[in-house]
C-alpha cells in the first residue's frame, strides 16, 4: 500500500519530471527529508540552511526562498498528523553532457508521505555493511541526489535490521546508510566527523546543538570501528527518527541507553 499522500513539480500538483531533467539524468541536485507535525515542519529554518549550502557548493542557482517556504507550509498543512515531506531540489532541465552550463532554472520536486510507524522502545539492531564507503570530501556532509553507496549497503544483507552502519577504506566509521550514530562511554559523547564522507544530519546538528543545554560534552572526531564494542550506548539520529537507542551491531548487544533517552526525550520538546 502507498503511503503517498501528495506531490508537486515546481509548485502544481503531479508526477511527471521532463526527461532532460538534470537530477533525474545525473544525479545533479539535493534533497532534504522534513518531519511533519501538526502542519508544521519540525527544524525547518536547519533544513533550509543545510538546503542553501548544498546549492552553493554545487553551484546550483537555488530556488527563491519565499517561493519555496511557501510551497513547504502548503504541502506541510495537507499533512493528517505527522508525516513526512521529501524536497528535492534539481538543477533543472538542460542539454546533454555533465559540464553545467547554463543557464538553468532549478527544480522543486515535493512529495508527502504518511509516517512509518513508531520504532520500538527498546531500541534497534544494526549491522555492519560490507561495502566500503568512498571519500570525496568536496560533496561529504551534503545530502546530494547520488547515494547508490547507500543503496548497495542496505541491500546487502536480507536481515530484519533497522539500518547498516558505513565505514570508509580505513576502517572507520562514518554513519548508516539512513542516519547518523553516535557512541557513549562513561558518559561521554563522540560522533563521526563527516568531512571527508557520509552526510551532516539535520538531527544530527540539533544532538550537537542541544548537548551544551544537557551538560553534555561531545567529540566530533574519527571514530575507529573498533570502538563500537567499547561503547557504553550507541544511538542513531535522523529528522525522520529523531533520536533511536541502538540495541546491537551485529552480535554485540548494548544493555545501556540512559543518555540517548534523555537526549530523545529532550529532543523531542523541541518546538524547532
Amino acid at each position: 500500500m502507498s503511503s503517498l499522500l501528495g506531490s508537486w513539480v515546481d509548485g502544481a500538483a503531479g508526477t511527471s519530471i521532463p526527461i532532460d531533467d538534470r537530477g533525474l539524468q545525473y544525479g545533479d541536485g539535493l534533497f532534504e527529508t522534513l518531519k511533519v507535525r501538526n502542519g508544521r515542519v519540525r527544524f525547518l529554518e536547519a533544513h533550509l540552511a543545510r538546503l542553501a549550502l548544498g546549492c552553493e557548493r554545487l553551484s546550483i542557482a537555488g530556488p527563491d526562498a519565499a517561493v519555496l517556504r511557501g510551497e513547504i507550509a502548503m504541502a506541510a498543512t495537507q499533512a493528517p498528523g505527522d508525516a513526512i515531506l521529501k524536497l528535492i531540489v534539481t538543477r533543472g532541465s538542460g542539454p546533454r553532457g555533465y559540464a553545467a552550463r547554463g543557464p538553468f532554472t532549478a527544480r522543486r520536486i515535493m512529495s508527502l508521505h504518511a509516517s512509518p510507524m513508531l520504532i520500538a522502545g527498546d531500541g534497534v539492531a544494526l549491522r555492519i555493511a560490507r561495502l566500503t564507503l568512498a571519500e570525496n570530501p568536496q560533496l561529504a556532509g551534503l545530502k546530494h541526489l547520488n547515494r547508490l553507496d547507500n543503496v548497495l549497503a542496505a541491500s546487502e544483507s536480507p536481515e530484519p535490521v533497522f539500518d547498516s552502519l558505513l565505514l570508509d577504506a580505513s576502517g572507520q566509521l562514518v554513519s548508516g546508510t539512513m542516519c547518523n550514530v553516535f557512541l557513549v562511554r562513561e558518559g561521554r559523547l563522540v560522533t563521526p566527523a563527516v568531512d571527508r564522507a557520509g552526510v551532516a544530519g539535520v538531527m544530527r546538528g540539533i544532538v550537537l546543538r542541544e548537548c551544551a543545554a544537557l551538560g553534555l560534552h561531545c567529540d566530533v572526531r574519527a571514530v575507529p570501528a573498533a570502538e563500537l564494542q567499547a561503547a557504553d550506548e550507541v544511538f542513531v539520529t535522523n529528522a525522520r527518527i529523531g533520536v533511536v537507542p541502538v540495541r546491537s551491531v551485529g552480535e554485540h548487544v548494548f544493555t545501556m541507553n540512559a543518555v540517548a533517552t534523555r537526549i530523545a526525550s529532550h529532543v523531542e520538546r523541541l518546538d524547532a
